[in-house]
This record gives C-alpha cells, structure tokens and sequence, in this order.
C-alpha cells in the first residue's frame, strides 16, 4: 500500500493560498486540496512575538510526491520560510485512497 500523507502549509494572502491550491492541483501533485480560514496564527519571527491572519492549506497526496509538491509550493509562496509539514495518513477510507491514487496518475495538461 502506498503511504499517503496531508502536506499543510499557511499564507496570509487569500490570492496566494488559491495560488498554490491551484498549482498543486493542475501538475497533480495533490489530487485535493483545501484552504481553510482566516484563521489566527501567533508565533516567534525575528525575535519577536507575532499575530497573524492566515489560511491553512491541506494538500491529499502520496509521500512519493512530497519533493516535487514542497517544490512547487516554494515557487509561488510568498513567506520567506513557509510552513510545509507532511502528516502521515495511518488509515483512510479504500474508496478515497483508491480515487487519490487515479488521479494521482494522470498526466498534467
């Protein structure tokens, strides 16, 4: 069985998120993705705490894929060390992985 993962990643930028959402999808390098937000993100940057309005953004691929798709996500983002964090899928419905997969494999336009 390939081991599927969810990639997250955030911007503060509605027009980015849709950016990357777009490219992930189109090169299918993730056979879903979804922007969820605004949400509110606080942590450390330059020394300093900081509060954000972000979207989270959740890519459904294969860890196969997870170079090309960390790749394709640095070349449009607009954050100068974004977030990309590859979760592992411990158990899925077989439909859903099945049709992740056939998507997966088809070749972009």
């Amino acid at each position: 069985m390939a081991e599927y993962i969810q990639v997250f990643t955030t911007t503060n930028l509605r027009e980015v998120a849709e950016k990357i959402t777009e490219t992930l999808v189109r090169k299918r390098l993730a056979a879903c993705v979804q922007i969820l937000g605004p949400i509110t993100s606080q942590y450390w940057w330059e020394n300093k705490i900081t509060k954000d309005t972000e979207y989270l953004i959740i890519a459904k691929t294969r860890a196969d894929y997870y170079p090309e798709l960390e790749k394709a996500i640095k070349e449009v983002h607009n954050y100068t060390v974004p977030e990309i964090l590859a979760i592992p899928v411990i158990a899925g419905n077989s439909d859903y992985l099945n049709w992740l997969d056939e998507e997966l494999k088809k070749i972009p336009e």
